[in-house]
């Protein structure tokens, strides 16, 4: 069989993580595949053909995406010519709803079979979302078990392949990483630029709270990539954080397990924080436009996942004003020091990770891709 080119678009660093492993399983399965696109270097050493690197997309709200409209721009339409020069009939679009839906609309009109891994959450921006994502997409799979009831009724296919961060974090779990001091308190203040620089102040302002506390404390934060740690050390010694603080890069599953605490960035992090069972304060802040502008369209009472998955708030949100040093170092050291509220969380988090359902999500994921490019090839 002659060689398959398939699309791939991961436009973060959590979906660069979960397609990686997606293609590992894929080109097992389908040797022909040619996969290219867009990633990071899990897809990267999967062997996916880079056009743009993850680095160059990951940005954070409306203000900052218009500040970089013209690259964009760009970038889709390379992966359009790209796809027509090769002859591409499939994609596999991985979450980053503002660039993917765009181009799943544009790859369907021009005959591409479209997958999308990883839902983008319609479910919390209302029903405009969903009716196009019904229109545009071929094959939806699902990593939380109450969205395929979300598209119920609009004729999309919907599979629930389970979360991919059920495999990883054993995984990253035997990663060691070293503490000095206890409590061990972990800072995880996002993975864009953006992120890290409206969470990581108010971090470490708490922090300096818990150490008042806790003068043994010791304090680690969790990089995805060396960018990201560069920035964090540059911002930890700007302000001279007292007694200094750990840093580790691409090891937060590691982390989370060893750690008693963590103060984390509403995200994915917050899901890998329940599976690793570490009690966890919520805390974020974007800028104010892209704040007020989305309170206005997200419907749902939590922005923290962990929180919408349990249907309640089981970890504390500390968001835009509330997101204040002195109110999040004193709800980790309730944490630390209320054992029954701590007991509480922990059962809380028990209860999310066995909703998440069982191992192996990727693979189900490249099962999928695989039958799909299978059945399409064959049909004359």
């Amino acid at each position: 069989m002659k060689g398959i080119p398939l699309l791939i678009v991961a436009g973060e660093v959590s979906g660069d993580q979960h397609a990686g492993a997606v293609l590992r399983h894929l080109r097992r399965m389908l040797p022909e595949v040619q996969p290219f696109g867009l990633g990071g270097e899990e897809l990267a050493a999967a062997g996916l053909e880079i056009l743009h690197h993850v680095r160059e997309l990951a940005v954070l709200g409306f203000t900052e995406v218009l500040g970089k409209y013209a690259f964009f721009r760009g970038v889709f339409r390379r992966v359009i010519r790209e796809c027509e020069v090769r002859d591409c009939r499939h994609a596999l679009l991985v979450d980053y709803p503002g660039f993917n839906l765009a181009l799943a609309k544009v790859l369907q009109r021009r005959g591409v079979k479209v997958l999308y891994f990883i839902c983008p959450q319609v479910w919390a921006w209302g029903s405009g979302r969903i009716r196009l994502m019904a229109r545009v997409i071929d094959r939806l799979l699902v990593i939380f078990p109450f969205e395929p009831d979300v598209f119920r009724g609009t004729g999309l296919r919907v599979d629930f392949v389970g979360h991919p961060l059920v495999d990883r974090i054993p995984q990253t779990c035997k990663r060691e990483v070293q503490w000095h001091g206890t409590p061990r308190v972990l800072l995880l203040p996002g993975s864009r630029r953006q992120e890290v620089i409206s969470n990581l102040p108010v971090m470490l302002e708490a922090a300096e709270l818990i150490r008042g506390r806790f003068p043994g404390a010791g304090f680690v934060a969790a990089a995805p990539d060396r960018g990201i740690s560069r920035l964090v050390q540059e911002i930890c010694e700007a302000r001279s954080f007292i007694g200094g603080i750990g840093l580790v890069e691409g090891r937060a599953g590691a982390a989370l397990r060893s750690a008693d605490v963590a103060m984390i960035a509403s995200g994915t992090a917050t899901v890998e924080a329940a599976l690793a069972r570490c009690p966890m304060v919520i805390v974020y802040r974007t800028a104010w436009f892209t704040y007020w502008l989305g309170r206005m369209v997200i419907s749902v009472p939590h922005l923290g996942m962990v929180n919408l998955i349990a249907g309640r708030e089981l970890c504390p949100e500390f968001l835009q004003v509330r997101a204040q040093g002195r109110k999040v170092g004193e709800a980790v050291v309730r944490l630390l020091t209320d054992t029954a509220y701590r007991d509480e969380m922990l059962r809380g988090l028990e209860e999310v990770s066995l909703r998440l359902g069982p191992p192996g999500a990727a693979e189900r994921v490249a099962e999928i891709v695989t039958s799909e490019l299978l059945n399409d090839a064959a049909v004359p």
